[in-house]
């Protein structure tokens, strides 16, 4: 019996080749971007998984606000991970993790490489995270100052094999630095929040320790079984009374907690658990960038709708082919089929039609995971698509799709009553055409969201982009790692200066994109500090040269002078720490620096610099000064060529002779800016994408819909036309109701759209407008496509010669 309603379902489909078509690639395509998104959700919410106590494993974050700024910090003091374990038993173990610059010069051969995947770590660090050992004693590995474990791929990259352990690695820190390898691991899986590929002892980190007021350690805290993290977290306010206290007490006049607090501070502790950092966390600084679980979710169900859109075509056609077949129903009934045999036979259809459909969708995945790549950030292979639980799932989705493509369909054609078919009185009924006009309005509800959501956020990256920053981000070079020049650094300034082309340098250690160096100090309005007088702001150190290079604009005051000396002791504040200082304008006031044991610096003020974005616009614009101490481990050059390649060259000429065998490697500052917004830019080009997938199988559907009710109505049009009716009055009758139903769709849509855009808005601390032209211009693409999609019908029905439709009366 099985065989039988294959054998039929076969020929069934054969026979009608175009509807088939449309709905096998309907489906393909619905099914094709439904396991694309899969592998991109399901890779996203597996991170860190791998971790043997993944599930006891958590992060310490700190919450400060000092003076009016907030910070939100992924780390914690370099003592904290060792006084909790002391403190509270629940502990089993503590690591850190140090990555200060997040880079080191390695020897290969006779020239250092720039290693950025480097840290500092414990010598607990494999007994709280999990690692592979390809040769070594890893749990012993890092007990002793000067050693270091290398991943498997950095084995063989810097020695051609993995049996390297007693082995040195040289860097060029103070000079030259050897490290003893101890351990080789294996890659840190992809899926993981940080990829370390080199793990240095913590002792060769040149971190003063013991500042329990500082926060730069990533510390990671593994709790005994059964410990509730937030029963842990309830204990925090007894460590910083315990530990926090008396060392604020040292720095500055301040009695308790509570008074600290009432001043309008605070400062907080609390747990990340591992597994929620990847998707859960944007904190400073993150160890690499996080994902974001809004656009899991936001991925998840475009998928499920583009799969529900596929779907519902799947539904309208089967339906409005319903009189088509009634005949063979009403034949079937009479020669003995009952009713379960005839769902049977609909569903077996369906089943097949989708099962053709998954092998399509496969195909496409594979020709399309290049591209989807590139969309998505990630780095799938072909084997991604085809693990074990992967391929029970393309061996279910096709029966389920099947299955809820075909159920309705089934039930509704199996219910014909033959007599009446068989007599020519059957009929499809107004209420089979309200459940059609209801799945096409669905359909546009889908795909003009998606309209909106692809124009809103193309809006907001280009409202970045052209918005006024408070500083020039354009033709700046910037040269990195300029520390290994040692004592040429100047003489390679004054080198590349000479050349055509270059207009201008500064010392760029702290530049305002986020990628950059970031360095916080607390200040105070007063020489004694004080709850109330202390101020907490990035500070950088920079030249005489930096803010007329970047363009930016002096409010009140000056810039920085070789001609005053007395500039080694002043300072720039911008217009943010100015009102968090209740002044117009402070020139000539003071702030102090906090120095060890409570003593205060004071610094002049001489100029106040307006507002510049230095972070992510997601942000508001926080504090920021500057003072005469330049950082001079990176350089930027204003460049005003168009031959930008051989200026390029001519500078990298320059840094070989004066630092044979370092690498050399630059940026240019638009682009740092840019990659601020990878992740925007990536929804953005995913939402576009998805878009037109959502249009492209609606308007499949639509197409098979308007192409089945000119048939249906081919005799009314003949005699419409024979009465006098024009192809213009013709095409209008059978596109009118389509554009109702867009315009249905339009007014469901756009509180739906406006509320989901609103929020992915909220983000943002500067965004753009939700303005009504956007809702309107959707739903006229969305009009649009539904013309054009049945207007191709329409005309092909309306020029069609009355006599053929008219003929057989």
């Amino acid at each position: 019996m099985l065989t039988n309603h294959w054998k039929i379902a076969y020929r069934s489909l054969v026979k009608n080749k175009f509807f088939t078509t449309l709905n096998i690639v309907g489906l393909a395509a619905g099914l094709t971007c439904f396991l694309l998104i899969m592998l991109y959700v399901t890779n996203e919410l597996r991170y860190d998984q791998y971790h043997e106590n993944a599930d006891r494993i958590y992060r310490i974050n700190s919450d400060i606000v000092m003076g009016g700024t907030e910070l939100n910090l992924a780390v914690a003091s370099d003592p904290m991970g060792e006084l909790l374990k002391k403190d509270y038993p629940e502990i089993e173990e503590y690591t850190r993790i140090y990555n200060s610059s997040g880079a080191k010069m390695i020897k290969k051969g006779s020239a250092f490489l720039n290693e950025t995947n480097v840290a500092h770590v414990d010598s607990t660090y494999f007994d709280v995270f999990s690692a592979k050992a390809v040769a070594g004693d890893l749990k012993n590995a890092l007990d002793e100052p000067n050693t270091v474990v290398l991943s498997r791929s950095m084995a063989e990259k810097y020695f051609g094999t993995t049996d390297v352990i007693g082995k040195n690695l040289e860097t060029n820190e103070n000079g030259s630095t050897l490290y003893k390898i101890t351990g080789v691991m294996e890659d840190v899986p992809k899926q993981s929040h940080y990829r370390p590929d080199f793990l240095f002892a913590m002792e060769n980190c040149g971190y003063k320790f013991g500042q329990i007021l500082s926060h730069n350690f990533q510390t990671y805290l593994l709790l005994k079984k059964g410990t509730n993290p937030a029963s842990l977290e309830a204990k925090f306010p007894g460590y910083i009374m315990r530990h926090v206290l008396p060392a604020a007490q040292q720095e500055m006049q301040i009695k308790s907690i509570e008074e600290f607090e009432q001043s309008g501070n605070k400062l907080q502790y609390s747990l990340t658990a591992l597994t929620d950092i990847h998707l859960h966390s944007n904190r400073f600084p993150e160890l690499a960038i996080n994902g974001n679980i809004q656009y899991v979710y936001i991925f998840s169900a475009v998928a499920l709708f583009i799969l529900l859109i596929a779907c519902i075509n799947f539904m309208n056609l089967a339906t409005a082919r319903s009189a088509n077949r009634a005949r063979e129903v009403g034949i079937r009934k009479v020669l003995g089929s009952g009713k379960g045999a005839l769902v049977k036979q609909f569903l077996t259809e369906s089943t097949l039609l989708a099962y053709v459909s998954i092998g399509i969708a496969l195909l496409s995945a594979v020709l399309l995971l290049p591209l989807f790549n590139e969309l998505s950030g990630k780095q799938f292979i072909l084997q991604d698509l085809f693990t074990s639980g992967l391929i029970s799932i393309y061996l279910l989705l096709p029966l389920l799709v099947g299955l809820l493509a075909g159920t309705y369909p089934a039930f509704f054609l199996s219910s014909f009553h033959p007599l009446q078919v068989l007599k020519s009185k059957f009929s499809t009924g107004s209420s089979k055409a309200g459940l059609r006009s209801t799945l096409v309005v669905v359909q546009f509800v889908t795909s003009i969201i998606l309209i909106v959501g692809t124009i809103i956020i193309y809006r907001q990256l280009n409202y970045i982009q052209t918005r006024n920053l408070g500083f020039n981000k354009d033709q700046v070079l910037v040269i990195n790692n300029t520390y290994t020049l040692g004592t040429q650094k100047q003489g390679f300034r004054n080198e590349v200066m000479k050349l055509s082309g270059v207009t201008g340098s500064t010392y760029s250690g702290f530049m305002p994109v986020a990628e950059s160096a970031r360095n916080d100090r607390t200040f105070s309005t007063q020489a004694a500090m004080t709850s109330s007088s202390g101020l907490n702001m990035q500070i950088w150190g920079i030249d005489e040269n930096y803010i007329p290079l970047l363009g930016m604009e002096m409010k009140y005051g000056r810039n920085f002078s070789k001609e005053f000396g007395t500039d080694s002791a002043a300072i720039i504040i911008n217009e943010t720490t100015a009102a968090l200082m209740g002044l117009d304008n402070p020139v000539g006031k003071k702030l102090y620096a906090g120095n060890n044991g409570g003593a205060t610096d004071p610094y002049t003020i001489i100029g106040v610099v307006k507002n510049f974005h230095f972070q992510s616009m997601k942000q508001q614009i926080g504090p920021v000064a500057f003072w005469l101490n330049p950082a001079d481990w990176s350089i930027a050059f204003k460049v005003n060529t168009g031959q930008i390649k051989p200026l390029i060259t001519r500078i990298e000429g320059v840094w070989n002779k004066m630092a044979p065998g370092m690498p050399f490697e630059y940026s240019f500052l638009d682009e740092s800016f840019s990659r601020m917004y990878d992740a925007e830019q990536r929804v953005g080009q995913l939402a576009l994408s998805f878009a037109i997938l959502t249009i492209l199988i609606a308007c499949l559907g639509l197409f098979g819909l308007a192409a089945f009710m000119a048939e249906q109505r081919n005799k009314e049009i003949g005699v419409r036309k024979v009465l006098g009716a024009s192809v213009q009055q013709i095409v209008s009758l059978l596109t009118r109701d389509f554009l109702k139903l867009v315009g249905i769709a339009s007014i469901i849509a756009f509180p739906l759209a406006w509320y989901a855009m609103n929020k992915w808005l909220e983000n943002f601390a500067f965004k753009t407008s939700l303005g009504w032209w956007v809702f309107l211009l959707a739903g006229c693409i969305a009009a649009l496509i539904a013309l054009v999609t049945v207007g191709g019908q329409a005309i092909k029905a309306a020029i069609t010669n009355p006599i053929k439709s008219l003929r057989s009366e």
